[in-house]
């Protein structure tokens, strides 16, 4: 199916500045590209973030209520409850993702637009550093495009689903919770400092990849400088692998406690008649909620700051184009 251009709307149009090259500041550049739209997709979120917790106090009602009682109707009910919350969340979460796309190509689309306009209009030759152009026009803005219109507001329903699981466990059980979220911690104090030496790597990685880029459109620049170049790439990026895997595998492993913690505490208490069976599950069903959200803020940070670097290179290659014109 073809669908006309004209019936797909953009979410906001870039002007050309009355005078000079200007690229405002990244939080300035997020508000410009999605404006409102973006207060929206965080509103939607949370909504769809709420509607996935409502099942795990179904759970718990299901085990303590019904088959505790081996109340048939009240299973019936439950059951019915719960397969409704999972149809509207599901159909919530469908619009969501087609609006998150609607806001990253848009975001995409303008912009491109204006660097094509730059690029072709503000140098003194146009073949001049075309392989930079075209890293930076191609995959340098699909990346700033799709955090301006996916990553925000997942960062958000990451947020709520938090602390809405963790306002839930601490009302239903609060000792329980209370050893369980501990685990949390490590996480959050450890991941700014391993953030910081990824954004050096991918800083020099962004700037090699804009090297090798020229050294394949210039004809004067011998292989040996491009293989040079790929060389410097590879070590790069196993170098990133390495940081990013540990501290993810580190993350997988306090993840993983916290459910050990709930299983062997809870059922402690289990035995000496200080909480139930539905609870245990609930805890089990909420921890497996948060587990994900943890790492999605946490890859959030680490986007946050990957896209700032490359909104600055941008910026630079930007003023670049002005000196040239």
């Amino acid at each position: 199916m073809v669908v006309d251009d004209d019936l797909i709307p953009e979410t906001r149009t870039v002007n050309k500045p009355e005078s000079g090259i200007e690229f405002e500041p990244f939080p300035q550049y997020i508000l410009r590209m999605s404006g409102g739209h973006q207060l929206g997709l965080c509103l939607i979120a949370m909504l769809t973030t709420l509607l996935e917790l409502v099942p795990i106090e179904l759970q718990r009602r299901i085990i303590d209520t019904a088959i505790e009682n081996q109340n048939v109707s009240a299973l019936a009910t439950f059951g019915i409850a719960y397969a409704g919350v999972l149809l509207l969340h599901q159909l919530t979460k469908f619009l969501f993702r087609l609006y998150q796309a609607w806001i990253a190509e848009s975001t995409m689309k303008n912009t491109r637009r204006r660097l094509i306009e730059i690029h072709s209009t503000n140098a003194e030759n146009p073949e001049q550093n075309g392989g930079s152009a075209v890293s930076v026009i191609g995959a340098e803005i699909e990346g700033i495009g799709t955090f301006v219109g996916e990553h925000i507001s997942d960062a958000s329903a990451n947020a709520m689903m938090l602390l809405g699981a963790s306002a839930y466990m601490l009302y239903v059980e609060p000792q329980l919770a209370v050893y369980a979220l501990l685990f949390f911690i490590p996480q959050i104090v450890l991941t700014p400092f391993m953030q910081r030496l990824l954004n050096r790597l991918i800083e020099i990685r962004v700037e090699l990849l804009r090297k090798l880029g020229n050294s394949l459109t210039d004809t004067e620049l011998s292989g040996n400088g491009s293989q040079t170049i790929t060389g410097k790439i590879y070590s790069n990026r196993i170098r990133y692998a390495l940081v990013k895997y540990a501290m993810k595998s580190l993350i997988n492993l306090l993840n993983s406690l916290g459910p050990l913690t709930v299983v062997l505490y809870g059922g402690y208490l289990a035995v000496h008649g200080e909480t139930t069976a539905g609870v245990i599950v609930a805890f089990l069903s909420g921890f497996q909620r948060m587990s994900g959200p943890v790492r999605g803020l946490i890859t959030f940070y680490r986007l946050a700051a990957q896209t700032n670097v490359q909104h600055q290179k941008v910026e630079q290659w930007i003023e670049q184009r002005k000196t040239n014109a």
